[in-house]
């Protein structure tokens, strides 16, 4: 045999095993896609499997940690009457246009979008790909179900087609309507329409229209009342897609871009608007407490927000009714004879679990913009707080924990003087300053932490790192505060320029009083579901390290002067406990966050956020609220109704801190001790930090006084605003 002839008999042998392994390979989708064509194209039974129509409502209930019902679930009617022709077109245009653009001209079906998602599903074995037409997703609704899985997908395929021989585009179209899932328990668009806009469908504009459309895909997450901003990017989407689709002329289309949204309890808006309402509130004796409940479930139930309002659950929370009602009363009596638009927020978290035994956010759930006691990007992945608020001096424990970890004592002494933060923080003549330019000389960290010296702080942030000092307090729960940016965040960090709620603060001195273990925050026990299953189980709650012990007890220990001989001096509950005051710049936001081993709680106060800027001045007898004031007194109030009978248990003796000693060491922590030589002579590397002589007063330099401000990188804040108790304590306290 030659060798030419043996050339071709190798490349057909190898032409054969490569067809054999690419007809093995390719099989499932070859199957697949001849079952999809065939049942789309020859001859169908006449008739439809029966439509199952939306199960009846059933209750979900909300449970207190001993039992008490306080609050219930339940879906919004779907039968609020809407005819087809009460459904607008620019609804019908901009559903059409969001979720099958080609509806009115394929067959049920989008071929080259289902077949796309079929071959990813099979490569991928799985069925996460989309491609569903909206008589598809009237299938799946009425007929097979939400059940992920390739062979649902076809059979889904299958039943568009032969629907949408029986069906025309306008009854599919309307039944959809009708039946789609649009969040806050809303099934269709008529209450959608009442629920988000308070008004029928049938005078629904083109904007709400685009909102409502935009919603569809993923109705928590593109909810206008849980984030407003990212509702109006997708109804502008939404407008974006109907002007290309040419459903809408370049004329109509800007005058419905100029519709922003807006939220009605944020006053009158400021130009044309797309309004959002509050929503109905839910049968509950806690309505915040339960508005947050139901936002940790649309995060963490499976099945999300639909199966809650689907109902038949029964949701065991952590709320401590005795705790609850002391928080109530608390809050109540200050809040009585105040402004309508002074707020108070107060949330009580137990350290070793994370459960959260009491909430209290704003002064009426139905008109307040936001639940108070929550960020915006809340512990547990839950928000609806807005954009938090300031804390002021309350984030300086978190500087005082890097310090410690960084090998910082607490009888480490740094300079209370007037603090040039020209490089790096700002230009020429940059410098903060204590209130009203007192006087503090050098100063421990125990003492400077009592007094809210903040002049030390932001020496000290810079000394141990401002992102470091970011890291830390997100890992401790403060998920409000951002990734670190040095062209944004400079010594100013450690007054308290981040925003943060109250839920977040209460967790992360909650890890002080747990000794450094941090237990994710949960207003949730267990969910059962109507058939006994338990979906949800957090009765025995994760706990992770994230600060050393002696670190947490040392930080502790600092802070229990805050209430003896601080800040907070006098508001003390007659067991041991520990905390921090914080005021921020013009007094627009005063805070006490204070822990005993079992009970951590952070109280806010401050104006709901509007057009005038309000500062928290003559209230109550109190010519300047600060954290040392009301607040403190509140958490007193609280601290001592929600403890009584609990036994009383001690801190733990802090280990020492174990200073660093050496000049590498030292050179990695980035800072020097006033006044001291840290590094040894010769050494390349050593800087010797020296104390600030005292400036004369004659010829001032260019420190802000109550009417100067110096903007700083990290946000626009003053260096001059009131301690916490008019003691010359800090620029951010």
């Amino acid at each position: 045999m030659t060798a030419t002839s043996e050339n071709p008999r190798r490349m057909r042998r190898f032409l054969s095993t490569v067809t054999a392994v690419l007809v093995v390979a390719l099989t499932p989708l070859t199957a697949a896609s001849v079952i999809l064509a065939a049942n789309l194209f020859l001859p169908l039974p006449a008739h439809l499997p029966e439509r199952t129509p939306p199960a009846p409502s059933q209750i979900s209930r909300v449970y207190d940690a001993a039992g008490n019902e306080i609050a219930t679930f339940r879906q919004f009617e779907t039968s609020i009457p809407v005819r087809p022709e009460d459904i607008p077109e620019v609804v019908k245009d901009a559903v059409v246009a969001a979720e099958d653009r080609r509806f009115w001209s394929h067959p049920g079906v989008d071929i080259r979008g289902t077949l796309r998602a079929l071959v990813a599903d099979i490569r991928n074995q799985s069925s996460d790909q989309g491609g569903s037409t909206i008589t598809q997703q009237l299938v799946k609704n009425t007929v097979t179900g939400g059940e992920k899985s390739i062979s649902r997908k076809i059979r889904e395929a299958v039943l568009a087609a032969q629907l949408d021989r029986q069906m025309s585009k306008e009854d599919i179209l309307f039944e959809y309507l009708s039946v789609i899932f649009l969040g806050e328990g809303a099934y269709g668009v008529g209450a959608a329409s009442q629920t988000y806009f308070r008004k029928p469908v049938s005078e629904l504009t083109l904007s709400e229209a685009a909102l409502l459309a935009g919603i569809i895909p993923a109705p928590s997450r593109w909810n206008p009342r849980n984030d407003p901003a990212a509702a109006e990017l997708r109804r502008v989407q939404v407008l974006d897609i109907m002007l290309a689709e040419e459903m809408i002329d370049q004329a109509t289309y800007e005058a419905a871009k100029a519709e922003v949204v807006w939220m009605a309890t944020d006053g009158p808006p400021p130009g044309p608007a797309t309004i959002v309402w509050p929503r109905e509130v839910q049968q509950s004796s806690d309505p915040y407490f339960t508005d947050y409940v139901r936002r940790w479930l649309e995060v963490h139930l499976p099945g999300g927000e639909q199966r809650l309002y689907e109902g038949g659950l029964r949701i065991e929370t952590t709320l401590d009714p005795v705790a609850q009602a002391a928080a109530h009363r608390e809050v109540a009596a200050f809040l009585e004879g105040t402004d309508p638009d002074l707020r108070t927020s107060l949330v009580a978290i137990e350290p070793p679990t994370g459960y959260v035994r009491a909430f209290v956010s704003g002064r009426d759930f139905a008109s307040d913009a936001v639940n108070h006691a929550l960020g915006a990007r809340s512990a547990g992945g839950v928000g609806g707080g807005g954009s938090g608020r300031q804390p002021g001096s309350s984030f300086k424990p978190f500087v005082l924990a890097q310090a410690f970890s960084t090998g910082i004592t607490p009888e480490a002494v740094y300079s209370g003087r007037p603090h040039d933060v020209s490089e790096p923080c700002g230009p020429p003549g940059t410098v903060l300053d204590n209130y009203e330019g007192a006087g503090y000389g050098n100063v421990d960290l125990r003492r400077a932490t009592a007094a809210s010296v903040n002049t030390v702080f932001t020496r000290l942030i810079l000394d141990v790192g401002v992102g470091e000092t970011m890291d830390l307090a997100r890992r401790l729960g403060v998920t409000g505060v951002r990734e670190y940016d040095p062209s944004m965040h400079c010594a100013s960090v450690a007054l308290g320029s981040e925003s943060v709620s109250p839920l977040d603060m209460a967790s992360a001195y909650g890890v002080f009083a747990a000794r450094g273990l941090r237990a994710e925050p949960t207003p949730v026990l267990r969910v059962i579901d109507a058939d006994g299953n338990v979906l949800i189980d957090n009765s025995a709650p994760a706990t992770t390290r994230v600060l050393d012990e002696a670190v947490a007890d040392n930080v502790t220990d600092v802070l229990e002067d805050v209430l003896t001989s601080g800040t907070a001096a006098g508001r003390g509950i007659g067991r041991p406990a520990a905390g921090k005051t914080g005021t921020t710049q013009d007094n627009k936001d005063a805070w006490f966050v204070g822990y005993t081993p079992t009970l951590s709680t952070a109280v806010w106060i401050g104006y709901e956020n509007k057009t005038e800027v309000k500062h928290l001045e003559n209230i109550k007898g109190v010519r300047r609220v600060t954290g040392g004031t009301h607040p403190a007194r509140i958490w007193q109030g609280f601290m001592a109704d929600a403890l009584a009978g609990v036994p009383v248990t001690e801190f733990t003796e802090p280990a020492p801190i174990e200073a660093v000693p050496d000049a590498t060491k030292l050179r990695e922590r980035r800072g020097f001790a006033p006044g001291r030589r840290r590094a040894p002579a010769g050494d390349p590397g050593a800087v010797t930090y020296v104390e600030e002589p005292p400036r004369p007063e004659a010829t001032p330099p260019t420190t802000t006084t109550s009417t100067t401000t110096t903007t700083l990188p990290t946000t626009t804040t003053s260096t001059t605003v009131p301690d916490d108790e008019d003691r010359g304590g800090g620029l951010l306290n």
